[in-house]
Parts: structure tokens; C-alpha cells; sequence
């Protein structure tokens, strides 16, 4: 398989282009602070839900812990941010917190994984509040007041680069063997088992990369926020970040980027109208869900509409 034919070198043509033109918007100042607040919430939110569709889409595996890893990936980040207060503390926190989320991400997943539907709901929810109480009652996290004075690293190209490596990454693991054992899993775990694949295995290997990547996304907000404290990443997190990927498609990564920038544009509208906000934003989320219970993209890429338009036209 040749690795620059036309649609890849297109491709990253394309990406380099979309990166020049926010780099210039923002240089110029027609993105202003408030809108790259709004760019940056978008970015992480992407890693967020494709880390967890992954996990829940396809994989099957329907886990509410997901701001627990991000929370581990926030802290060891911060902690060695503010120790070293450098670009390469910036990039070793965000390295450090990824492993660490992955490293608890295993050693949770190997027994929750066992449970199924409601009672891994359940078991990963009450992971994430054990994550959350633990940084709550240490003197290293500063407790329920929270880290405050975090360098600020993060910026628009790092974010650039950490959604992009996210995206392409997992998207390169579910093309792969791996990845479709997971998909295996989601759609018949019997099946996948008596096939001879290892259904605990790579269950708790999406669990991992899932949680990997979780800490990312919890690093850059460490870094871009200057303040975290353990109430940010609780239970109400792991909803938002659910929300994104069913509306999106569980089961597509461009699904839940097209749900991120769609519910991160429609808050920052929402915003003038901050008495009604919370309740016009559940009234749509509720109406989209009668109407397109699959989520914007279902199980599809963008990628597989344009392939379907391709053939219409070639059988007409």
C-alpha cells in the first residue's frame, strides 16, 4: 500500500491548509480570546469523544468514566507543568498523564470489563468518583481548592496537533486487525469468542487507548485553563462527553467531531441567553434524538456518504 498516493498527500494538503487559515484568523485578531476559548473546548472535546467511541462505539463497551481519566491526565500534567515550567514539562506532563490514565485504565478494565450494558455503566461511574474523591483528600492536588497558576502551553497549534495525531491514531486502530476485533466484540461478543477472539483482551485494550488519550485531553486543559479542581471532572463531565458521541454516531470518528464543533458552536450561541441556555440545549439535543436516534452519522464516515453518492451515480 503506497502511503503518499494522491488522496493522502490531498489530505494532508488539506489539513496544513485548514491549520494556516485559523493560525492567520487568530494572528489577525478576527478570532478573539473569547472564540479561541471556544476553538480550544472544541479540541478537547474531539480527543474526548473519539477516545470514548472507541470505547462505547466500537467496542460495545458503555463506560461513564471517562472524565476520571481525563482528571488523572489534568493533575499529573499540571503537577509536573508547574514543577518545570517549561515547554518540555508542557510535553512531558501531557506524556506522563497519558500513561498514567492508560496504567489505571488497565488495571480498572480488567475486572470491570467482565460486567456488561447497565452494570459496567455503573461500575465505571463509581470508578470515576473514586478517581475524582482521591484527588479530592490529597495535599499534592491542593484538595477541594483545586491547582491554580498553571503555566499556559497550550495553544492553538498544540491543539492542532494532539486532535490530529487523535483522530488519525484511532482511526488507524480500528482499520487495523486489532480494530476489528473490537468491532467483532460490539457486534456479537459470543460470536467474536468462539471466532477465538480474545474478547477481555481487547476490550481492555480499547479501554487503555481509550483512557490513553483521555489524559491527553485532560493535560491540554491543565495547561490552557491555568485552573483545575476535581469537581470539573465529575459525573455531569462523563455525561457531556456521552452526549457528543450518540449524537455524533456511535461508531464514527468524523461523527463525533462533526457533534463537538456543533454543540460547542451552538453553547457559545446559547450564552446570550443564559436563563433559558440549559433548557433550550436539552429541548434540541431531545428533539434530534427523536428524529435521528442513530446520531448524525450513525455507524458512517464521511468518507462512506461520498463513496454511496459515487455509486448512485454510477448505476443510474
Amino acid at each position: 500500500m503506497k502511503v503518499l498516493n494522491k488522496k493522502n498527500i490531498l489530505t494532508l494538503i488539506l489539513i496544513a491548509a485548514f491549520y494556516a487559515v485559523i493560525q492567520l484568523l487568530i494572528a489577525d485578531g478576527i478570532i478573539n480570546s473569547f472564540y479561541e476559548i471556544t476553538l480550544a473546548t472544541i479540541c478537547i472535546n474531539i480527543i474526548l469523544a473519539v477516545s470514548l467511541n472507541l470505547v462505547t462505539g466500537f467496542t460495545g463497551q458503555f463506560s461513564l468514566g471517562h472524565a476520571g481519566f481525563m482528571s488523572i491526565g489534568a493533575y499529573v500534567g499540571a503537577l509536573i507543568n508547574m514543577e518545570m515550567n517549561s515547554t518540555a514539562g508542557f510535553l512531558l506532563g501531557i506524556l506522563a498523564g497519558a500513561v498514567a490514565a492508560a496504567i489505571v485504565g488497565i488495571i480498572i478494565g480488567i475486572p470491570t470489563l467482565r460486567l456488561k450494558a447497565d452494570y459496567l455503566a455503573i461500575a465505571t461511574l463509581g470508578m470515576a468518583e473514586i478517581i475524582r474523591v482521591v484527588f479530592l483528600n490529597i495535599d499534592i492536588t491542593n484538595g477541594a481548592a483545586g491547582l491554580n497558576g498553571i503555566p499556559r502551553f497550550t495553544n492553538w497549534m498544540w491543539l492542532f496537533i494532539f486532535t490530529a495525531l487523535t483522530i488519525i491514531l484511532i482511526n488507524n486502530f480500528i482499520r487495523s486487525s486489532q480494530g476489528r476485533a473490537c468491532i467483532s466484540i460490539r457486534e456479537d461478543e459470543i460470536a467474536a469468542e468462539s471466532m477465538g477472539v480474545n474478547t477481555t483482551r481487547y476490550k481492555v485494550t480499547a479501554f487503555a487507548i481509550g483512557a490513553f488519550f483521555a489524559g491527553i485531553a485532560g493535560a491540554l486543559y491543565s495547561s490552557y485553563f491555568y485552573f483545575i479542581k476535581p469537581n470539573i471532572f465529575g459525573f455531569m463531565k462523563s455525561i457531556d462527553i456521552l452526549v457528543i458521541v450518540v449524537f455524533g454516531g456511535m461508531g464514527s470518528i468524523t461523527g463525533s467531531v462533526i457533534a463537538a464543533v456543533a454543540l460547542a458552536v451552538l453553547t457559545t450561541f446559547l450564552q446570550a441567553y443564559s436563563e433559558l441556555r440549559m433548557i433550550i440545549y436539552a429541548l434540541l439535543l431531545v428533539v434530534i434524538m427523536l428524529f435521528r436516534p442513530q446520531g448524525i452519522l450513525g455507524t458512517k464516515e464521511i468518507t462512506d456518504l461520498f463513496k454511496i453518492k459515487k455509486n448512485d451515480e454510477k448505476n443510474r
